[in-house]
């Protein structure tokens, strides 16, 4: 495995990291100096103890968008090919098989895979290893893949938790923004036993379901003042 890591401005120079606590920043740059060759974490809660962060940082990094979990436990840097880049001669493959072929690589990002996480399809499931040397370069068009025969799948990639907020200041609503990254991030994503295909579509049902719940609240409220007149 490559001793030597590296971090691009692009990722820990932006608003987005900035706006982190110091100490997530600092759980970050401790796991990119402990992954795998392609950017897996094999104990994510052992270096948290190790660095006195909290789980806290571990959650903030990952409704951030900067860390993906899985259910074994382990987690991957999802903007680890935008990070490094590692000569053939000193790669060594990740021994997490399972969660890489959940993997599929856009825009230089690391995204779950639709049909690694058990929604039935006709299509592949299609192998995102980098054969090019450099973690990094892939031949898929950005939002879609194509298999043999033709046909596009669409991809949903998690919002940031300022995604969110921006979508309800557009709609003006009251809707708590991390507390939706929070809740759909702890259910990976999923609507019921279906995965989420569009965010925006549960922020609108969230809305309509809170909007209903002060309404209830309201209306027990008034009725408890007729009773008690």
């Amino acid at each position: 495995m490559a001793s030597r890591r590296m971090f691009s401005k692009d990722v820990v120079c932006s608003d987005r990291f900035l706006d982190m606590p110091a100490s997530a920043q600092a759980l970050y740059f401790q796991y990119g100096l402990e992954a795998d060759d392609d950017g897996f974490v094999s104990a994510p809660k052992k270096i948290l103890r190790l660095t006195n962060a909290s789980d806290d940082d571990l959650k903030i990094l990952v409704a951030k968008g900067f860390l993906i979990p899985f259910d074994s436990g382990v987690v991957v840097i999802r903007d680890w090919k935008i990070n490094n880049y590692l000569r053939r001669d000193r790669y060594t493959p990740t021994r997490f098989k399972e969660e890489f072929e959940q993997l599929d690589t856009i825009d230089d990002r690391y995204q779950l895979h639709v049909l690694a996480v058990g929604i039935p399809d006709d299509n592949h499931v299609v192998d995102m290893r980098d054969t090019q040397v450099r973690l990094g370069k892939d031949s898929i068009g950005k939002g879609s893949i194509n298999n043999n025969e033709g046909r596009k799948m669409s991809h949903f990639t998690p919002p940031t938790v300022e995604e969110v907020q921006e979508y309800c200041f557009e709609r003006g609503n009251a809707v708590d923004a991390q507390s939706f990254v929070d809740f759909y991030t702890s259910k990976g994503w999923y609507v019921g036993k279906t995965k989420m295909k569009d965010w925006k579509a549960a922020v609108r049902t969230w809305e309509k379901n809170q909007r209903q719940k002060n309404k209830k609240s309201k209306d027990d409220e008034g009725l408890e003042g007729w009773l008690n007149a």
